[in-house]
């Protein structure tokens, strides 16, 4: 039994007497009960996708999340993926795209990214799950005999663990969980998910729980009309596991008409200002303010019997307006081994677009395969930049091209940021092309150099499982007095994500300095190094962790928008110089 309490507005009652004391003391409504009379101290909002995937269930969920948060509730996102890997951690990223990293080191699913980038909240591991996590555990629990020699099933077992990793992001500070269930409604994975989410409702009781169905509304040119056709479909599917949606966002490429939204809401049997339509947006941010123009907070907080005050999204409205009218332009070139999919380096493109945002600048992006930029074209491919970044990424392909680009960076005084392997690549540039050590390398690709610039730490060595040896999720990082690092963030202590396993070998620190690369950020032990940069270099810096995973639209990274506004100041001393050798030309 669960109400809101007269005066307390974001805390549930939680005992069946004094909810009933409350009661006759004009506490509030008391909502109808679960039958198995568990506790509902959090609201459950489940999104679900149906006709075909990359829907933007993920966006859907983040931009609810955005608009619940505005009017004042505490929102936890969380993803349940289907696929049978325990984490992304080991998945190409041309088959998953990006790995996106948690404070608490979680491998988890790129949807995460949007997830934090648009709640303006860091999550933890228990926000993404996948199937194989879920076997993993429950196996597990059969071995030690926690079953007691039942025979483990889907139906209770899987079931039940997939909802007790729901339950466990509730809590007394959480007043809605909103979680989105990947792939496709129809999908044979999918199945003990929509299964656990159906078990829900009936745990936690009609009004605790919302049920979103984001669908494809196709237009067809042959008739000139908008179809509901897949949509029924979908919703079907979807009822036939037990779960009638609440809201179903349909999906188009153009405003759907009242006509259309009756038709949808008849067959599908939902309210008809629950169909909410959302329309192909011109920028990601601005989908928030499109569902909330739409209705789609109102009808889930109609759903679940929330009072809440309305959205205050006025400042999430400026910074779409200011992304949509930028002052000026640069353009960045993004050298990577996956520019093929540009989902690999999503927080990265993210970032740049944020650290844009913060300089009233347009960030464009020239995609550089790193294989390219080690041969007779790599000229080609550099020249015109603004500046350069160079991502993470694991293995030897495109290591090459991506010193090559450092180099050129370095040599033509072009703003750079390295990312992880970034830092490590301007190590090896630096060692090579500066203090003259030709065989400078990493153990990672070359394990039999002679001069390992980068290799792992003495006490990794002997660690078998490569997980062991792996740094992940957020460590500290000391910033030195007077370096371009300290200036940028502000303070002498900081603390970013990390994902990597080999490190700066500190038998080169000292030459390395001496020759002009400093380390201006290190573990507060003085161990590992977590950031270089050369103070003689305009913006010359790398680091070893991964600030785009931090970076938020209504918070930008101070590292990239250092990288933009670098860039912006490179981009008018280039102007500068071509007048004035127009000039000298002209003179002439």
């Amino acid at each position: 039994m669960c109400q809101w309490v007269a005066g307390r507005s974001q805390q549930w009652v939680r005992d069946r007497e004094i909810a009933s004391l409350c009661s006759s003391r004009g506490g509030g409504i008391i909502r109808s009960q679960p039958a198995s009379w568990e506790i509902a101290l959090t609201k459950y909002v489940f999104v679900t996708g149906g006709v075909t995937s990359s829907l933007g269930k993920g966006i859907t969920a983040a931009s609810l999340a955005r608009i619940l948060k505005s009017r004042g509730l505490s929102v936890v996102l969380q993803k349940l993926d289907p696929y049978i890997n325990v984490d992304p951690g080991t998945m190409n990223p041309f088959e998953h795209g990006e790995v996106f990293v948690t404070d608490d080191g979680g491998e988890t699913d790129l949807d995460l990214g949007h997830y934090e980038r648009f709640l303006g909240e860091d999550l933890r591991r228990e926000s993404n799950v996948t199937t194989g996590a879920v076997y993993q555990s429950v196996i597990r629990k059969e071995r030690r005999g926690d079953y007691l020699g039942a025979t483990v099933q889907v139906i209770p077992h899987i079931t039940n663990e997939i909802k007790a990793r729901i339950r466990k992001l509730a809590g007394d500070e959480v007043d809605v969980v909103i979680t989105e269930i990947g792939g496709t409604v129809g999908d044979i994975e999918s199945l003990p998910y929509l299964e656990a989410i159906r078990q829900m409702r009936k745990d936690v009781g009609r009004t605790n729980t919302c049920y979103i169905h984001v669908t494809l509304v196709p237009f067809l040119s042959t008739s000139d009309e908008l179809k509901t056709k897949p949509t029924q479909h979908s919703v079907a599917t979807l009822r036939s596991t037990g779960i009638h949606p609440d809201v179903i966002v349909a999906r188009s490429d153009r405003d759907i008409d009242d006509s259309v939204r009756r038709k949808i809401s008849l067959f599908c049997d939902v309210d008809s200002d629950a169909v909410i339509n959302a329309v192909d947006a011109a920028d990601i941010y601005a989908v928030p303010l499109e569902m909330h123009a739409a209705g789609l907070d109102r009808v889930v907080c109609r759903t679940l019997e929330i009072e809440a005050p309305e959205a205050e999204l006025d400042r999430w409205r400026d910074m779409v307006q200011r992304l949509a009218h930028p002052e000026e332009s640069v353009t960045i070139g993004l050298v990577g081994k996956y520019v093929d999919l540009p989902d690999a380096y999503l927080s990265v493109v993210e970032s740049l677009r944020h650290g844009g945002l913060a300089n009233a600048t347009r960030v464009l992006i020239r995609w550089i395969p790193a294989e390219e930029v080690d041969g007779l074209l790599a000229e080609s491919h550099l020249d015109g930049l603004h500046g350069i970044i160079v991502p993470g990424g694991f293995g030897i392909r495109g290591v090459e091209g991506k010193i090559h680009a450092i180099r050129h960076a370095r040599e033509e005084a072009v703003p750079f940021l390295g990312l992880c392997l970034g830092l490590q690549c301007a190590v090896i540039e630096y060692a090579r092309n500066v203090l003259g050590i030709t065989d400078a390398h990493s153990t990672e690709f070359d394990p039999t150099t002679q001069n390992p610039v980068i290799d792992l730490m003495p006490d990794q060595h002997d660690v078998e499982d490569m997980g062991g040896t792996m740094r992940l999720g957020v460590y500290p990082a000391k910033l030195s007095e007077g370096s371009l690092a300290i200036e940028l963030y502000g303070e002498p202590l900081v603390y970013e994500r990390h994902r990597h396993r080999w490190e700066v070998n500190n038998r080169f620190r000292k030459a390395l300095a001496e020759a002009g690369l400093h380390a201006s950020g290190v573990s507060p032990d003085d161990r590992l190094v977590e950031v270089v940069e050369m103070p003689e270099h305009p913006y010359f810096i790398a680091t070893q962790f991964h600030p785009e995973f931090t970076s938020r639209p209504d918070h930008p990274h101070p590292l990239f928008a250092g990288l933009v506004k670098a860039a912006l100041e490179y981009k008018r001393e280039s102007r500068d110089r071509r007048t004035v050798d127009a000039d000298v030309q002209a003179e002439r």
